[in-house]
């Protein structure tokens, strides 16, 4: 057996930056007084860099779509850094370039030819580097207001939610930011457990370098048609960002997002106070089966849904609850959690959500999503009274957060407001930048507590339709823990 060579200093401290994205290591001060030099530490340190891909906002040769980008953080003259969005094309150009800290950016696009985007941000502009589309398309079959997050580029996403029926389009958007080809693979789960597509549609899916990709679900199954399933996307070489555009007729179009990972407990944040239909599609990944508990977090207190208290799901089966109109005019969170503590199995899931009726609706979704952590950020807020509004949920314990409205793309004064938010509860509040013109962005901090979870509502009222879409808030992870070097290097190399 080959002996291993003994690790430098030098060598370890650049894994550690490759992996983290931070470039330097510090000594520490003696741990309690300790002079022996072999305690290791560790410290939060700032990302040096980030990555973000969005999907291509629309097949519409009617769509308006504005990017917009932001980085909370450091004022201006705080250290330096670069961002930049490209089209994911071979011959790519820029289409947002932020410049600095505290400071949204935007830009616009018409018709089909709005492209996907891949860049990345460095220096003091990476820590917390987000960015949005957001694309309105007024009348058509795919007509409503789509809006999503960009991404980091991943590995294994969860899809509950999609659909191949008939009168509905699901298109996974597939894009792939690096220098070499991505294989992708596609798995979908009805109630009866993993649909058949046919041989080799769904596997070894070839997504070209700094390029998009869209796969109509419905075609990897021509013969069967599943109302609601479970899209399972993975790479076995490489990383793409995936989100699901859905189009259904006669009621309208938005983004699915990924659910957060699976978990035991999950948190749905958001639903709109006048939603006229909710439904639930939930998926066990792993071999046991999950009994859930349903409650729906209002301004006051957490109840549960006559008629829908629990819901089993079956092992690497989709189940859905039709929750109709649950909130009753109230804005709310759904909350899932085991319905014995002893026996949490890992879940997934995702809600569509309905507003309006008749020819006059409009659709979303609203997938399950992790704490705000630290920090989180959604861009792209219009300042027009009752446009944006945010929902903050605390499932477990009282929290206090600190939002911030940054400055619009065409200027404004920043604004902050602190809110306790109680356990089991969901809060919603609108701010805005004072004077704001121009998109802008929400930053959502911790302070104390419990975990809060975060989404917020965009509404653009269109001839009498409720156009809307929902973004959820996730942990931005603008800093990571690094071990700090150990002062005897001796240890380094025993």
């Amino acid at each position: 057996m080959k002996q291993r060579a003994p690790l430098t200093l030098a060598a370890v401290t650049a894994a550690l930056a490759a992996l983290t994205g931070v470039a330097a290591l510090t000594a520490p001060a003696p741990a309690d007084g300790a002079s022996d030099g072999k305690a290791a530490a560790s410290a939060r340190m700032p990302v040096e860099r980030s990555l973000l891909v969005c999907p291509g906002p629309s097949s519409s040769d009617i769509a308006e779509t504005t990017y917009t980008s932001f980085t909370p953080g450091a004022p201006a003259g705080e250290g330096k850094g670069s961002a930049r969005l490209l089209g994911a094309t071979k011959d790519a150009k820029p289409v947002l370039e932020p410049k600095e800290p505290g400071k949204p950016v935007g830009a616009t696009a018409n018709g089909a030819d709005a492209p996907a985007l891949t860049g990345s941000a460095d220096g003091v502009l990476a820590p917390g580097w987000t960015a949005q589309l957001t694309t309105k398309v007024s009348v058509g079959r795919a007509r409503g207001v789509l809006g999503v997050g960009c991404t980091a580029p991943g590995t294994d996403f969860w899809f509950p939610g999609v659909s191949t029926a008939k009168g509905r389009e699901d298109y996974l958007h597939l894009t792939n930011p690096d220098d070499a080809a991505a294989i992708v693979d596609i798995a979908l789960f009805g109630p009866d457990g993993l649909a058949k597509p046919d041989a080799g549609t769904s596997e070894n899916i070839r997504v070209d370098p700094k390029s998009t990709k869209t796969v109509l679900l419905s075609s990897l199954l021509p013969t069967t048609q599943l109302a609601d399933a479970t899209a399972h996307v993975t790479t076995r070489a490489g990383r793409v960002g995936a989100s699901v555009q859905v189009a259904e007729e006669n009621v309208g179009a938005d983004w699915l997002p990924a659910s957060t990972d699976p978990a035991g407990s999950l948190v749905l944040p958001g639903i709109p106070a006048d939603a006229t239909s909710v439904r639930l599609v939930a998926f066990v990944p792993g071999e046991e089966d999950a009994d859930l508990k349903l409650r729906l977090a209002g301004p006051g207190s957490a109840i549960s849904p006559a008629g829908s208290e629990q819901l089993h799901v079956k092992a690497g089966m989709t189940a859905v609850v039709d929750l109709k109109d649950v909130t009753r005019g109230e804005p709310g969170s759904l909350l899932l959690t085991p319905a014995d503590a002893k026996k949490a199995a890992p879940v997934v899931a995702a809600v569509r959500v309905v507003r309006g009726s008749g020819a006059k609706q409009e659709l979303g979704f609203v997938p399950a999503t992790g704490p705000v952590g630290a920090r989180a950020t959604v861009a792209d807020n219009r300042p027009e009274e009752n446009t944006t509004v945010l929902s903050l949920t605390a499932p477990s314990a009282e929290a206090k957060v600190k939002v911030t409205a940054s400055p619009g793309t065409g200027g404004g004064e920043p604004a902050s407001q602190e809110v306790t938010v109680k356990a089991g509860t969901t809060q919603t509040l609108t701010l805005a930048p004072a004077g704001g013109k121009g998109s802008y962005a929400l930053t959502v901090e911790t302070l104390s507590g419990g975990p809060v979870h975060a989404a917020r509502t965009l509404s653009f009222p269109n001839d009498g339709i409720a156009m809307f879409t929902v973004q959820g808030f996730s942990d931005d992870y603008s800093t990571v823990s690094v071990p700090k070097a150990v002062q005897d290097l001796s240890v380094l190399t025993r």
